[in-house]
């Protein structure tokens, strides 16, 4: 039983690494000298940029957008359903606190130990085991934090 364990876990580390392999494009578009700031942008209507910013340096990555969000639900769904147990805004909530969670953790085995925490249901209250766990940390990076 120990080595299936073992097996999964590595598995799910693997799936992390590949999901974690793609190229993000870092690079800003350089300004324009030709076109200036319009004379009335002030510095409130750059505060929830500030505010965004703030979110992202906590490691809390923004709202899925409707596409990305129902991917999510559907991952979730396909390996269990109770995990999303028509709760979805509980489900993506779970989710985004738990890249919050994961942005300093490159430990796997932790990583999923925390989603094994957070990721419970009516008949589940200690979590969904660490196999189905690995798969829901699969979910949660792939669909709303790939870059921790």
């Amino acid at each position: 039983m120990r080595t299936h364990h073992t097996i999964t876990l590595l598995a799910a580390a693997g799936l992390l690494a590949l999901t974690g392999c793609s190229e993000a494009v870092t690079s800003e578009p350089e300004p324009d000298d030709k076109v200036a700031a319009p004379p009335s942008a002030s510095r409130s209507s750059t505060a929830p940029e500030a505010l965004g910013s703030a979110a992202a340096a906590a490691g809390i990555p923004p709202s899925p957008a409707p596409g990305q969000r129902a991917v999510y639900l559907a991952a979730l769904n396909g390996i269990d359903p109770e995990i999303v147990d028509g709760k979805d805004d509980k489900a993506v909530s779970r989710g985004l606190s738990q890249c919050q969670s994961m942005k300093d953790e490159k430990d796997p085995t932790k990583r999923v130990e925390s989603t094994n925490r957070r990721f419970i249901g009516p008949n589940h209250p200690d979590g969904f085991g660490p196999t189905k766990a690995a798969f829901i940390l699969a979910a949660v990076q792939t669909n709303l934090c790939p870059t921790y």
